[in-house]
């Protein structure tokens, strides 16, 4: 882990991208659905965020809906030239702010279009199919259907790359036969490391690997051990959990979300922490940490 450059980049599509990006969905009101309370701070985070060299920014057009793709281009467009934009598809919001599937071809072809309009594009970098057939973690079923819609929007110009969110190695497959996936992104992080194996096998092949919740389902004792590395090294736990991510695989790009500049700082430095060999081992063992 140590002999990988966490301020390196790695190629997106064909783009060569910074190995830390940021996530717009806590832009969004509570619960990700609204606007935000202070839109004008929003816009400050991201202009932030590209002035310091962040050219890597997940977004959705359901995060709201449409309000964080409104956001990012009320402030950054027109777009710097390397900056590349990644949405995703696939889910809609319910008036009272639920999660819903919307895999129909008309559904999927109308969020490309929501998408291209809301940024202000003619055409989307990355579009992630957000696979459905489980809200929180992947679960089999074929996703064969509205991966091949993404596809025939990419032979029309629409879309340059297709991702995969929230999937199974089984279902990855099944879309590359397809067409070229170019990144997924699923859940990983220190203590939640079912994607081992695949994050080497994507790495293999060169296609990125996006992990989401960085923190998401610590235990109580797992969190005091991370607690206890970074109060050693005296920096918040969250960049200690994205700088050990950062040294995990070279393949890895993180797009930790903040509505907060100074957060964003703070996110960003993880690129620039020092990780020893003693801290990682340390690190590593917080995957089988539980309670007593």
């Amino acid at each position: 882990m140590s002999s990988i450059d966490p301020s390196g980049t790695f190629t997106l599509g064909d783009r060569p991208v910074r190995r830390l990006g940021y996530g717009a969905m806590q832009l969004a009101g509570p619960g990700v659905f609204g606007p935000p309370r202070d839109p004008e701070a929003a816009r400050t985070v991201l202009r932030e965020a590209v002035a310091a060299g962040v050219n890597h920014i997940d977004t959705a057009d359901f995060y709201g809906p449409h309000v964080t793709n409104q956001l990012i281009r009320e402030a950054l467009h027109p777009y710097a030239d390397d900056l590349v934009i990644v949405t995703k598809v696939a889910a809609r919001r319910g008036d009272d702010g639920s999660w819903l599937p919307a895999l129909a071809p008309a559904e999927l072809t109308r969020a490309v279009h929501d998408n291209l309009r809301n940024l202000g594009l003619e055409r989307l970098e990355v579009v992630n199919f957000r696979s459905m057939h489980a809200v929180h973690g992947p679960a089999e079923g074929s996703i064969e259907e509205p991966v091949s819609v993404l596809a025939e929007l990419q032979r029309q110009g629409l879309i340059r790359h297709v991702g995969l969110s929230n999937v199974t190695p089984g279902q990855i497959a099944e879309a590359r036969r397809i067409t070229d996936i170019v990144c997924v992104q699923n859940h990983y992080n220190l203590a939640h490391r079912d994607d081992d194996a695949l994050i080497d096998a994507l790495a293999q092949e060169r296609i990125a690997y996006v992990p989401y919740f960085p923190l998401g389902g610590f235990t109580p004792l797992q969190s005091s051990k991370l607690s206890s590395v970074a109060g050693r090294l005296g920096v918040p736990p969250m960049q200690v959990a994205l700088a050990w991510l950062l040294r995990r695989s070279s393949n890895i790009l993180l797009i930790p979300g903040t509505a907060s500049a100074d957060h964003l700082r703070q996110n960003l430095a993880a690129a620039g922490l020092d990780l020893s060999a003693a801290d990682c081992a340390e690190l590593n063992d917080i995957q089988g940490a539980e309670p007593a």
